[in-house]
């Protein structure tokens, strides 16, 4: 089989089964699993899958920059944004973490609203700035422009420093070995802070993150008490997160 041939069965097995063993690649190749690590790095290398000890699992599509996520799952993340808002109670103190998501939960919470509402994104912020009720707290530190949120030992800081009730999660993958990740370090160091600082994490998670991952891991899934995903996420999907003692919630119900 020429290597052309050997990535394209491996990304067509990644397709289906939606992870890579290398160990049982091999043998079903008849090939040694130093070819097949070397093409894992190879398709690694050219952004086509996220290789994890042993093998691979698919890449987090969300990845991509602020403006590019924007495009990903538009409908999905309105639903998941619009039920998280529901979630808020009056007289907390919640976390909303930076990203698409994250955005439209701070669009859809109601106006009559009193709270407050601690985040390290400016984008977050100005989306409440017509909430006269809620106190909108913003964590400063170093812009990371890639997801326009606040990173670094200002916002470590200021983070360890509040007891918050709830803490909206944004992650660029969810997978029951690989946990919570995302694409780079500091802001997986933030989101550890952001969990730790609050009673419960529940994760934001449109179709495209869930089965995904990136380099960096945030937390086990484990750590989070829930994760809000679309109605359409499809429970084989799902299932391995459940068993990992993830609570789901879909965006359609009450």
């Amino acid at each position: 089989m020429l290597t052309r041939q050997r990535k394209q069965h491996i990304l067509s097995v990644l397709q289906r089964d939606g992870n890579v063993v290398a160990k049982s690649l091999s043998e079903a190749l008849s090939l040694s699993e130093d070819t097949i690590r070397r093409d894992l790095r190879e398709l690694a290398a050219e952004g086509l899958l996220q290789r994890v000890h042993g093998g691979a699992l698919p890449l987090a599509r969300a990845e991509a920059d602020f403006a590019g996520r924007l495009q990903l799952a538009t409908a999905e993340k309105v639903a998941i944004g619009r039920a998280a808002a529901r979630l808020v109670r009056p007289g907390q103190v919640v976390f909303i973490d930076g990203g698409t998501t994250a955005v439209q939960l701070a669009r859809h919470l109601p106006k009559t609203l009193r709270a407050t509402i601690v985040t390290h994104s400016p984008s977050v912020a100005v989306e409440l700035v017509g909430h006269a009720d809620v106190e909108v707290m913003l964590i400063g530190g170093r812009l990371f422009k890639h997801s326009m949120v606040a990173v670094g030992a200002a916002a470590m800081d200021a983070i360890s420093r509040i007891h918050a009730d709830t803490c909206f999660l944004g992650v660029t993958g969810v997978h029951a070995e690989a946990g919570l990740t995302t694409g780079d370090s500091e802001e997986a160091a933030i989101k550890r802070a952001l969990m730790a600082a609050a009673a419960e994490t529940v994760v934001l998670a449109s179709s495209e993150k869930i089965g995904a991952a990136s380099a960096w891991m945030v937390n086990p899934v484990s750590a989070a008490t829930s994760i809000l995903v679309a109605p359409e996420a499809p429970e084989t999907a799902l299932a391995p997160l459940r068993k990992a003692g993830l609570d789901i919630l879909r965006s359609a119900d009450g």
